[in-house]
C-alpha cells in the first residue's frame, strides 16, 4: 500500500540509526507543540515556527516555510492534523483580513502519534492522549463485542499500570502503519494490532503467564528478583 505522504516522525539516518532526521524532529516539534498548546493562537503556523525556532536556537523565518511544508504536504493529508478554525487579523492582505488565520488541531490519528513521542512531555498527560485517542475510536474487531471490550479496557488499564508496556505496542502499530502495513490509525483494528505486536510481546506474555500459576512465595521471590535487576 502506497501513500502519497510520508510521517517522518520515526525516520533516522541510514548511517546513525540512533540520531532522528531533521525532518522527524520538526514534525514531531509541531505534533507535540499542538498537543500540549491549548490557546488557538498559539497553533498557527507562524506561532508553532517561532515556538520551535527558539527551541532548536534559530530564526523563526528559517523554518517557516518547512512546517508550512510539513503541515500542507504531510501532515494534514496524512490526517494527523487538521485545521481547527481560523483567528481573524487587521493585518496582512484583505483577503487573509476576511478568511482570518487558521489554526491546527490534532485528528485521532494525531492523538494515537502524540501518546508516544518523547516531545509530548509527561507519560501521564500522553496517556491521557491515548484515553482520549480510545474513546473516540470504534476499535474494529471481527471476533464479536466481547473481544473488542478485552482490548480497548486492556489498553486503558496498561495505560494507567504499565505505561510503558502500552507505549511500546502502540509505537509498534504506529510504525507498521508508516511502513504502510496498515491502512489507518484514526481507528484500532483488532486484527492488525495482534499481527504486528504477537512477535513482539513474547516475553512479557510469558512473565505474565509465568506470574498467574505461581506460588505467592514465588511470585514475592520474582517481584524481589525484577526490582534488584531494574
Amino acid at each position: 500500500m502506497k501513500r502519497g505522504s510520508h510521517i517522518a516522525i520515526f525516520d533516522t539516518f541510514k548511517t546513525y540509526q540512533a540520531k532522528s532526521t531533521r525532518e522527524s524532529k520538526r514534525q514531531r516539534g509541531i505534533i507535540a507543540h499542538i498537543a500540549l498548546e491549548k490557546d488557538p493562537s498559539g497553533k498557527t503556523r507562524t506561532s508553532i515556527a517561532h515556538i520551535l525556532a527558539k527551541k532548536y536556537g534559530i530564526a523563526w523565518q528559517n523554518i517557516y516555510s518547512a512546517i508550512f511544508k510539513d503541515l500542507d504536504e504531510v501532515l494534514i493529508p496524512a490526517k494527523v492534523v487538521k485545521e481547527g478554525g481560523r483567528l481573524p487579523t487587521k493585518r496582512g492582505p484583505k483577503a487573509l483580513q476576511i478568511e482570518g488565520i487558521p489554526y491546527y488541531e490534532l485528528t485521532n490519528t494525531g492523538l494515537i502519534i502524540a501518546s508516544t513521542i518523547e516531545e509530548t512531555g509527561d507519560i501521564r498527560f500522553r496517556m491521557k492522549l491515548l484515553e482520549l485517542y480510545i474513546s473516540n475510536s470504534n476499535i474494529k474487531g471481527t471476533s464479536g463485542n466481547e473481544n473488542t471490550s478485552t482490548i480497548n479496557e486492556g489498553i486503558l488499564l496498561l495505560s494507567r499500570y504499565a505505561p510503558s508496556f502500552i507505549l511500546k505496542i502502540i509505537n509498534e502499530y504506529i510504525i507498521a502503519y508508516n511502513r504502510g502495513e496498515i491502512e489507518r490509525l484514526d481507528t484500532l483494528d483488532i486484527e492488525n494490532l495482534k499481527k504486528v505486536i504477537s512477535k513482539q510481546i513474547t516475553i512479557e506474555k510469558e512473565l505474565v503467564e509465568a506470574c498467574m500459576i505461581l506460588s505467592n512465595d514465588k511470585k514475592e521471590l520474582l517481584k524481589n528478583f525484577i526490582e534488584r535487576i531494574s
